[in-house]
């Protein structure tokens, strides 16, 4: 199945919104994005860049901006769709019998592709440095392979080992913790890899 008929196929699943996600469609097939899919749902980038997307959903279908923060938003028409969670997208929900504006969404596109062209984007703030529990501190001391394998471990893996002991309220469940995850450090396995390929 080539990326238009997977498209097409998204837009089918969506019943209840799928002549109006058909006229979003038609509309971003009027500018030079390329249409892809990502995450299961259509997207449109600009050399690789995700530019925006389009979604169906039960109560609306929306339109998300993936820069959507540096959108001139004059019309009012964008949302933060998680507040505090959401630093650069932004959302146009479209809920049922709302107008689609053809023209001003295709203005709404093509400043994104100006912005996506001009290098505006907002990067995820780097998340900080583990802090390490005194238990798995005094591991390293009398284990130095275990100390090198930690600290070739990813930042983020780094974190979840270090917040799985922290987070015990027993010495003898951090202890055992401990000891369930020793074996998982020297392989060089993150806590949750045995979750994230199923």
């Amino acid at each position: 199945m080539d990326t238009s008929e997977k498209v097409t196929a998204y837009i089918d699943k969506h019943e209840k919104w799928s002549d109006e996600l058909l006229k979003l469609r038609s509309i971003f097939q009027k500018t030079e994005l390329t249409e892809e899919v990502k995450w299961g749902a259509p997207t449109y980038t600009l050399n690789g860049k995700l530019v925006a997307a389009l979604a169906g959903f039960k109560n609306h279908y929306a339109i998300w901006f993936h820069q959507g923060v540096f959108l001139k938003n004059k019309e009012d028409k964008l949302v933060n769709a998680q507040e505090g969670v959401t630093k650069a997208l932004r959302q146009w929900r479209f809920e049922e019998g709302d107008p689609i504006e053809a023209d001003l969404i295709l203005k709404y596109i093509q400043e994104a592709i100006e912005n996506c062209i001009a290098g505006k984007e907002l990067k995820p703030k780097r998340k900080k440095d583990a802090v390490i529990p005194p238990l798995l501190e005094k591991a390293f001391k009398t284990d130095t392979n275990l100390a090198k394998a930690f600290k070739n471990l990813t930042p983020g893996k780094q974190r979840e080992y270090a917040n799985h002991i922290s987070e015990a309220k027993r010495e003898a469940t951090k202890e055992s913790r401990l000891q369930k995850i020793i074996p998982m450090i020297l392989d060089g396995k993150g806590l949750h890899d045995k979750y994230k390929n199923c």
